[in-house]
């Protein structure tokens, strides 16, 4: 352990395999290549979208075993969740695997979180193979969140564009790249921004307490990391948070990277400030990060997605929105 909140593991457990599948807007984006799977139909060949968004998430668990060449009784743990209520996206797109389950919610944080506890759990010897896996989906959230999708209201320019994607990892103690190195466990974060169409400052001052105590419990600076990777600030949140960085005395600018604004074209995507939900930071990790990490393009990683931790019904109610942010050290070397 490097601090109260950051704990370093000490078998630096493996990421043995992980998959991304987006939809049609996703597929279209500058990391359309890197998905396992697209699915045009928003539908995903169901009656409903959110039969639609279980679906995918369940083509994230297929497709992730498939890769490690496991089956679903292989799996000791898996941890999943997503934006809906109740998060029944995932509790219907897993049933029919019958593995052991722990529904998380950790709002657009659910993959770092999900992460981090597979990780743990894995290190600790609790389970050989954990899972994590999460998905959002356009039309599921926007009528839970926000508005019915034919309202037709305009957006402001610093609201985020909500992900149709999904994306699933596992964990082992195989010894191959990428590794776990480390995790550091986020607080609820509430700077008192009430605005349900401006994530991405609601969201910044978790990522920069999360990031700055990983920095402060470790010692370790910038410079010793490729990326640090937030999960969908955005245009505001990105701005937001280097700001916040640099105020501290630490300047990530040369090297962050943030999920929100890599996975939509700004110039031939109409997205606004960027893109949110859960699928966002999971599958950019599962489909563009982890390879680079496996291949050995990318040497150290922080990943720190991030969640606003809100329901429509009390930001209605004039609740501000608390967030939160939890980080992971992934890396491909590892100590001796």
């Amino acid at each position: 352990m490097a601090g109260k909140a950051t704990k370093l593991l000490s078998t630096q457990p493996s990421v043995i395999a992980a998959a991304a599948i987006g939809g049609k807007k996703e597929g279209e984006g500058p990391l359309g290549g890197c998905f396992d799977k697209i699915n045009d139909d928003p539908y995903l060949s169901t009656d409903t979208y959110e039969r639609g968004e279980s679906r995918l998430q369940k083509q994230a668990v297929l497709h992730c075993l498939e890769k490690a060449a496991l089956q679903a009784g292989d799996i000791d743990v898996l941890f999943g969740g997503d934006l809906l209520n109740q998060c029944v996206g995932t509790t219907y797109a897993v049933r029919c695997f019958e593995m052991p389950f722990l529904g998380i919610y950790g709002a657009c944080s659910t993959m770092s979180e999900g992460l981090a506890l597979a990780s743990l759990f894995v290190d600790r010897g609790v389970t050989a193979n954990a899972m994590a896996v999460t998905s959002s989906h356009f039309c599921t959230a926007e009528r839970q969140y926000r508005f019915p999708l034919g309202y037709g209201g305009q957006r402001p320019p610093t609201s985020q564009w909500t992900v149709t994607a999904g994306g699933a990892l596992i964990v082992s103690q195989h010894a191959q790249p990428p590794y776990v190195r480390a995790c550091t466990i986020g607080k609820i974060v509430d700077m008192g921004v009430s605005d349900a169409n401006n994530m991405g400052a609601a969201m910044a001052p978790a990522a920069f307490s999360t990031i700055k105590t990983f920095f402060d419990d470790t010692g370790m600076e910038p410079s010793d990391f490729d990326l640090i990777v937030t999960g969908d600030l955005g245009k505001v949140g990105s701005r937001l948070l280097c700001e916040l960085m640099q105020q501290s005395g630490r300047d990530i600018s040369q090297n962050h990277a943030d999920c929100g604004m890599m996975i939509y074209s700004f110039e031939t995507q109409d997205v606004h400030a960027g893109a949110s939900g859960c699928g966002c930071a999971a599958s950019v990790l599962c489909g563009h990060f982890i390879p680079r990490l496996q291949s050995g393009e990318i040497k150290n990683m922080l990943f720190a997605a991030t969640g606003a931790l809100m329901s429509p019904t009390v930001n209605q109610q004039g609740e501000s929105i608390p967030s939160i942010s939890h980080l992971v050290w992934l890396s491909n070397e590892t100590t001796t």
